[in-house]
């Protein structure tokens, strides 16, 4: 039987006008609507901090990625390093089922990450996505409170502000007005929410915090933040003062705290983690987006011997999760090379070269007019609109100038990947504000 022109053999190809076409027909992008409004632009090969086009756009055919693909590709694309992982580990297995066996490369992973990451971290689950490792993370207090016999400790406590992810308990501390799913307020789990942390520290701001954590005690099985950084819930930038109020509020009151540094991890605050910035550490630690460089999806949830052993000792002593991919060793072998590679060179140096130009190449930001604020802290560069971006209208005009960023709500920003070059960083911040411009 003749292949169908829209299920083509294993050596076709399909021209630009196709693909957008069956891609419009049949994709679903992220928070986007079906079928798609606007196209998407057809990325061919990536090298470098670079994006090749398979046709030209605006006059552009490679685009230097202001984005890190979301914050994940921090050695840039297609890196050696990574590669020879990549294809040493398939050429061995790609996958192979976790219950009931293990393997080198998720050993070493789990065992890289407790060496890397604050005391008294001990435990790795490791899991597919962000979003993922946050489930596990709030699975792990709920079920450490009912093994110990605190059934009534079920609620979480975190600031407004916040993302932790699309599924569904990390839906329902992400910030509850104005965010992404305020859609689902009647329908999640009902949080307890302060309002969003200051920028500099504040000493009824952190008053508030005990108090909301004393009163709340009996109820609460944990307080979940994103320490230092609040990402895709606003870009906003806070005291890492706040995390010691939280720890100690904590411990005082029996109550679990969990940092979601998905976003923050690996060196992008200019801390390997933003943790080490206050001193302290969670009892629960989520890591994803950067764990792999970018090159394959995974995540790890981290715990304390004291979590591990509570759920242990429970009337279900075993946690009733286990993904299909858990432990891949693909993903493993490269997030190990990843870890290898950046701790490998003097990254620190590299982000606060990228910090400096980000701060020198946004000053021109802030006499734009409609400019609310301008911020910077390690390798992320934020311009804060008094109003909402005409995504498109910014999007287009960073094009333009060769580079792809992803504004959205009142932000344009950029999280560049660490091997970004001088010139190509002083690049990306002339986009940022030929977006502001536009948008």
């Amino acid at each position: 039987m003749p292949d169908s022109p829209h299920r083509p053999g294993p050596h076709s190809g399909y021209g630009p006008g196709e693909l957008l076409a069956l891609d419009r027909a049949h994709v679903w992008h992220p928070y986007g609507p079906m079928p798609g409004r606007t196209d998407p632009l057809i990325v061919e090969s990536a090298s470098g901090v670079r994006l090749r086009l398979a046709e030209p756009v605006h006059g552009q055919r490679e685009l230097i990625d202001g984005m890190s693909s979301w914050w994940s590709a921090i050695h840039g694309y297609n890196h050696p390093v990574l590669n020879e992982a990549a294809h040493g580990q398939l050429e061995r297995m790609s996958h192979v089922m976790f219950g009931g066996l293990t393997h080198e490369p998720a050993v070493r992973l789990a065992t890289r990450l407790v060496e890397i990451t604050p005391e008294p971290l001990r435990h790795v689950f490791l899991c597919d996505s962000g979003s993922v490792s946050v489930e596990v993370a709030v699975k792990m207090c709920l079920q450490y409170w009912r093994s110990v016999g605190r059934p009534a400790k079920q609620r979480l406590l975190t600031w407004r502000g916040g993302y932790h992810g699309d599924t569904w308990q990390p839906m329902s501390v992400c910030d509850p007005e104005g965010g992404m799913h305020e859609l689902w307020s009647g329908v999640l789990p009902r949080q307890i929410f302060a309002e969003a942390p200051p920028a500099e520290f504040d000493e009824s701001y952190a008053a508030d915090l005990r108090d909301l954590v004393a009163r709340h005690a009996d109820e609460l099985a944990a307080v979940i933040v994103e320490p230092v950084v609040q990402g895709a819930g606003g870009m906003r930038f806070h005291s890492p003062g706040y995390l010691r109020v939280l720890r100690a509020a904590c411990d005082e009151h029996g109550v679990l705290l969990i940092f979601d540094e998905i976003a923050t991890g690996f060196g992008r605050t200019g801390a390997l983690f933003a943790a080490e910035l206050a001193g302290v550490s969670p009892d629960v630690m989520c890591l994803g987006k950067a764990l792999t460089g970018g090159y394959l999806t995974m995540a790890a949830t981290l715990c304390t011997s004291r979590v591990a052993e509570g759920i242990s000792l429970g009337e279900v002593p075993v946690l009733a999760h286990g993904p299909t991919f858990m432990g891949n060793p693909l993903a493993s072998a490269v997030a190990c090379a990843s870890i290898d590679l950046l701790l490998g060179q003097d990254w620190q140096q590299e982000v606060k070269r990228l910090e400096a130009g980000l701060r020198e190449g946004l000053a021109e930001a802030e006499g734009l007019p409609g400019v609310k604020d301008v911020r910077v802290l390690g390798a992320i560069g934020v311009v804060q609109l008094d109003h909402e971006v005409d995504m498109a209208a910014a999007t287009e005009a960073a094009v333009r100038a060769g580079v792809w960023l992803r504004p959205f709500r009142d932000l344009v920003y950029t999280m560049p990947p660490y091997v970004t070059g001088d010139g190509d960083l002083a690049r990306v911040c002339r986009a940022v504000c030929a977006a502001v411009r536009a948008g």
